[in-house]
């Protein structure tokens, strides 16, 4: 059934074993990646509160903690705004990242770091798995993790935190109708196959998918997927 208001979800209630508010921003994270969380729409906490079976001030404090990620910004007196990325932004974040996460995972490659590519295969093949699955926030949890873990790599502790923050502030946009197509499974498969070519030492391989991974990014962004 459809919502019924702008601000009204199909949201679960939350139990107890993890904290309220862990709870609470993780199904928030949910409905942004699905896109059930609109961009522009402003979500009122005491209303989103009685959804989850709750009190608002945990749906308060998940709604802060999505904040300082980008994906939300507060509107006074009303609650919390989906951010709203316009084509320029996902270009210039496109840019960024290739122009940081390109090289550094170029340079990773060499056969001797091959017990540290194995170590992040469970992680590809997880992402593997979720497109095939539809399960999106999975896909997108072990896609961070996954290239998080890799610059780690670089042992540049402020460039992984970089590309963390414009992971989270560029969150995957399109996911939902891309799995519809079946298309979700190969940006997934790209994972794998840079391992392949990161622990072979082909270091001009490894850029050209990187570049080409996150070309399909963008495309997924725009719901165009090159």
């Amino acid at each position: 059934m459809a919502p019924s208001a702008p601000d009204r979800l199909d949201l679960p209630v939350v139990g107890e074993r993890q904290s309220l508010r862990e709870q609470v921003a993780h199904a928030l994270r949910a409905a942004l990646i699905t896109g059930e969380m609109r961009p522009g729409v402003v979500y009122s906490a005491p209303v989103l509160a009685a959804q989850f079976g709750v009190s608002a001030t945990p749906v308060r404090e998940a709604m802060l903690d999505l904040t300082k990620e980008g994906l939300v910004e507060a509107v006074r007196n009303k609650g919390f705004r989906v951010t709203e990325l316009s084509e320029r932004d996902l270009d210039e974040l496109t840019e960024i990242r290739q122009l940081v996460e390109v090289p550094t995972v170029a340079r990773l490659a060499d056969a001797s770091r091959a017990e540290s590519f194995e170590e992040l295969r469970p992680l590809a093949e997880r992402i593997v798995e979720a497109a095939e699955e539809g399960d999106l926030l999975a896909y997108v949890d072990a896609d961070i993790r996954f290239h998080v873990g890799l610059l780690a790599l670089a042992g540049n502790g402020h460039l992984v935190e970089v590309v963390r923050d414009l992971r989270n502030r560029a969150r995957l946009y399109g996911l939902a109708p891309l799995h519809e197509r079946g298309a979700l499974t190969d940006s997934a498969r790209e994972h794998l196959d840079l391992l392949g070519l990161l622990r072979a030492g082909d270091a001009g391989g490894a850029e050209r998918l990187m570049r080409q991974h996150i070309r399909h990014v963008r495309g997924i962004w725009a719901s165009r997927p090159e």
